[in-house]
């Protein structure tokens, strides 16, 4: 006669909590070591350049595209123009720094991965941006207006395209999974113009919208290379290391004085966040105008959030680099990985 103990009866209820809280401790663990929504902008990035390639690129000439984007991040105007605001910067500068700087150097390198690497990127993002939307919405391109001179549609375009930039900055700002990929660009703590080259390749996706208005006004003017060279030599001067003001023209243009504020080490960074015109600040009462004592502010983020070339006894600028390169989706580790805003009780300082 058998005298085995009967095991009690288990309930197939029980066996789902489990599961579920098995699978739960599985998520932590994930998200101890990544931060998941960053490969949300990577994911529309990869489904971007696979829609272009699929469509060739929407009939466009990628070949011909890349050139011209390289010849206004490096060409022979842009190269110029930044070899004289170097000058500039060693003749006024915010704060005196060596010649050949941690900061210089590193965003050199940033430099010449736009350059080689990031300007096919951001083409093939553009080209199959513009093709999701033009196929989707065709009716969004405005048709030739006699009227409208051509001077005066890129004029427009332009301006709008400033107005989509400021936008975007902003939520890059407000945004954490946007603001990871930004807090390099804000990480500089030896601003300089080249620091205009200082972002992750990944952050261009959400720049994309700014290139509605050029497609909404493609038949009434196109944007030229020498225009283009010339918005983003405005957007690399007020990067320089420059104690330059523009006087009353600050309430127009964006100064070196002015965007310096913006990358302020000890303040609130969603601020002055216009690329090239001071309105938009104005207008939604995020202007801080400078004073004597914004003008030679330290740059950067308190606490180093990321990884940076002036820690330790030497730079290890590539180490550093590959470091930033994966930074965004690196674990949130509290506070200290909070983008620098305004509380409540900036809101009423916005405008000065």
């Amino acid at each position: 006669m058998s005298s085995g103990v009967i095991a009690p009866l288990r309930s197939p209820a029980l066996d789902v909590v489990e599961r579920r809280d098995r699978d739960a401790h599985r998520v932590r663990e994930l998200l101890a070591r990544v931060y998941l929504p960053a490969f949300a902008i990577a994911l529309a990035a990869v489904v971007l350049i696979a829609i272009g390639w699929a469509s060739d690129w929407g009939r466009a000439d990628f070949v011909g595209s890349v050139t011209a984007l390289r010849a206004v991040v490096a060409g022979p105007a842009t190269l110029v123009i930044l070899g004289v605001f170097l000058v500039v910067e060693r003749t006024w500068p915010a704060q005196p720094r060596p010649i050949f700087a941690r900061g210089y150097r590193h965003d050199l390198i940033f430099a010449v991965m736009n350059a080689i690497l990031v300007v096919p990127l951001v083409t093939g993002l553009t080209l199959a941006f513009l093709h999701v939307v033009h196929s989707s919405a065709p009716w969004i391109v405005l048709p030739h207006m006699g009227v409208l001179p051509r001077a005066a549609a890129v004029a427009v375009i332009v301006v709008a395209m400033d107005a989509c930039n400021w936008a975007v900055h902003l939520a890059n700002h407000r945004v954490r999974m946007m603001w990871r990929f930004h807090e390099l660009h804000h990480s500089q703590e030896d601003l300089n113009v080249l620091t205009v080259f200082r972002t992750h390749p990944l952050i261009h996706v959400s720049y994309l919208v700014a290139l509605i208005p050029g497609l909404v006004l493609m038949a009434n003017g196109a944007m030229s290379i020498t225009v283009l060279v010339v918005y983003g030599a405005i957007v690399a001067f007020a990067h320089s290391n420059t104690r330059l003001g523009f006087g009353p023209l600050e309430r127009i243009f964006v100064s070196p004085n002015f965007h310096r504020i913006h990358h302020k080490l000890d303040g609130p960074q969603d601020v002055n966040m216009g690329f090239a015109l001071t309105v938009w600040d104005q207008i939604f009462g995020r202007a801080v105008f400078p004073t004597a004592d914004t003008i030679r502010t330290d740059t950067g983020l308190l606490g180093r959030p990321l990884v940076v070339e002036q820690e330790g006894p030497r730079a290890q600028h590539l180490k550093v680099f590959a470091e930033q390169m994966v930074a965004p989706f690196r674990p949130m580790r509290g506070a200290i990985d909070a983008p620098p805003i305004r509380s409540a009780t900036h809101e009423s300082a916005g405008q000065v």
